[in-house]
């Protein structure tokens, strides 16, 4: 039981060691006793796991999702406001580290859950590219702060829970599955063994197998053999196999990269297909730099409201509420799933406090000018690996601490190394779709659509949305309105507005 991988809940998706009883109580009937007060603060034995395993966990969970200090500085730092401005790049990144270690901690001594957090993918690139453009970077993150505000008082209220405890459980698994192809594409496309195709406007075929249908680069190569090894390590049950697969993977990537100069995947503005996905992995020249924390408290709250008017500020509010909102519960339904911590109502332990941390990481992000904070799918590496616990987060947070000063060390792993093990996770997660009825078309076309959409869209909202109008609508065709739990409607609704957004803002703006 020591290898995560020869754990029920790593071979059928999440569904055995460390299942919580109703209520939310964690420890297990007859299950070790606390070795001291550390284990039994964060439920280690309880849960069925070591401390190793625990930093394991940890330092996977940090390496898979550690390029978002390196990625989301490029993004936010690319764009321009309505005034022109950019924000600086090393400040951008110095921030990043911090909060998403801030927020990492917290939701590990708090939620004491091993769910990681950072600066949301998707919602900086809406910031960057949509909000900002018509106002300032501070009008813009004080709206991203309102948002978490928000949030946090639907937490507050009960009706953030409400709204999960509503899903059926059927659809809350499929969350889980869809999350998994989700990360699966990611780790593909990422590593560049799935590449869009450039003429796909003239061809029925949008992506494919490399360059020109072949693997011919030193990248790819790299990733299928550290994808090889690690899915050997894992069949075998060697203990750490996926953060193992990354390391080997890492070296062998610098080796590679030092005698056939492959370079990035970018050069002087120009592509280079051949080149390393995001992080060149060569010992950096500088190794610790002061980071440049200039960005911090950087926001202004009503400035959009004037700026650009109240129904664009609303507008957009919104948007960063529906994103953020079911983002993170389908991620901690689909790591609690991967870690055997859901209840029979597929809800994992201490859910109101981690959804309270989700909602403080989403202010603090805008009040720190990185975007909004959310919880990050990663995590369901470092479960993979052995993690159960928030003990993970204290690893996983304190390495992104540290990050702020070893920023150049952090850009060593390339995607093409790290992305194995989302790959493999996506196959873990992907196993509990055995436990959908697909029978009963009532909840197998919902969950079909949910797990879907969210590959094909790269959205984790999109899929959960089109699962949740297509039960409403199939259930009320059906003649089953009562079926329904009435704060489901509610949230179709919701999705309904979300996915109508582009003629709603063309006819109102």
């Amino acid at each position: 039981m020591d290898d995560p991988a020869a754990t029920p809940a790593a071979e059928s998706g999440g569904t055995a060691a460390g299942n919580p009883a109703p209520g939310g109580t964690t420890a297990l009937a007859g299950g070790p006793a606390p070795r001291n007060r550390f284990d039994r603060f964060f439920e280690i034995s309880a849960r069925g796991s070591t401390l190793g395993r625990e930093v394991r966990g940890g330092l996977v969970t940090f390496f898979t999702m550690a390029y978002i200090v390196v990625l989301n500085p490029l993004i936010l730092g690319s764009a321009v406001d309505g005034d022109g401005a950019k924000l600086a790049i090393p400040a951008i990144a110095a921030a990043t580290a911090l909060v998403a270690g801030v927020m990492t901690i917290l939701m590990g001594v708090v939620g004491r859950f091993p769910l990681a957090l950072a600066a949301g993918l998707g919602v900086n690139a809406l910031i960057a590219y949509e909000i900002a453009p018509q106002m300032t970077w501070a009008d813009a993150m004080g709206l991203v702060v309102i948002e978490g505000v928000i949030i946090a008082v639907l937490v507050l209220t009960g009706l953030r829970t409400a709204v999960f405890r509503s899903f059926p459980t059927q659809l809350k698994t499929a969350t889980g599955v869809g999350i998994g192809l989700f990360l699966t594409i990611i780790g593909l496309v990422d590593a560049g063994f799935v590449r869009r195709i450039p003429d796909a406007a003239n061809t029925t075929v949008p992506v494919g197998l490399g360059i020109g249908g072949k693997l011919v680069t030193w990248p790819a190569l790299v990733f299928v053999l550290g994808l090889l090894l690690t899915l050997v390590l894992v069949v075998r049950r060697v203990k750490g196999a996926i953060l193992l697969g990354i390391l080997a993977a890492t070296v062998l990537a610098i080796i590679v990269e030092a005698i056939a100069k492959v370079g990035p995947s970018v050069v002087n503005g120009q592509p280079n297909p051949s080149g390393w996905s995001l992080n060149v992995p060569r010992l950096p020249e500088k190794v610790v730099d002061l980071p440049d924390l200039s960005l911090l408290g950087h926001f202004n709250l009503l400035g959009s409201w004037q700026r650009a008017g109240w129904l664009v500020a609303i507008m957009f509010v919104f948007t960063l509420l529906v994103t953020d909102f079911f983002d993170t519960m389908g991620t901690m339904v689909a790591v609690g799933q991967e870690a055997g911590l859901l209840d029979e109502q597929r809800m994992p332990p201490r859910t109101r406090e981690i959804l309270l941390v989700d909602s403080i990481a989403a202010a603090a992000g805008g009040a720190a000018s990185t975007s909004s904070n959310t919880s990050y799918i990663e995590s369901a590496a470092g479960v993979a690996e052995g993690a159960r616990t928030g003990a993970a987060n204290l690893v996983t947070g304190g390495l992104f601490l540290l990050a702020m000063f070893f920023t150049p060390l952090v850009v060593v792993v390339p995607f093409e190394a790290a992305t194995t093990a989302l790959v493999i996770v996506g196959f873990l997660m992907m196993t509990a779709v055995k436990e959908i009825d697909w029978r009963d078309y009532e909840i197998g076309i919902p969950a079909f659509l949910t797990i879907v959409l969210m590959p094909f869209t790269y959205s984790i909202s999109n899929g959960i949305g089109a699962g949740v109008i297509s039960y409403v609508v199939l259930k009320a065709a059906r003649g089953k309105v009562r079926e329904v739990h009435p704060l489901l409607y509610v949230v179709a609704a919701l999705f309904v507005l979300h996915f109508l957004r582009g003629p709603i803002e063309s006819l109102v703006f």
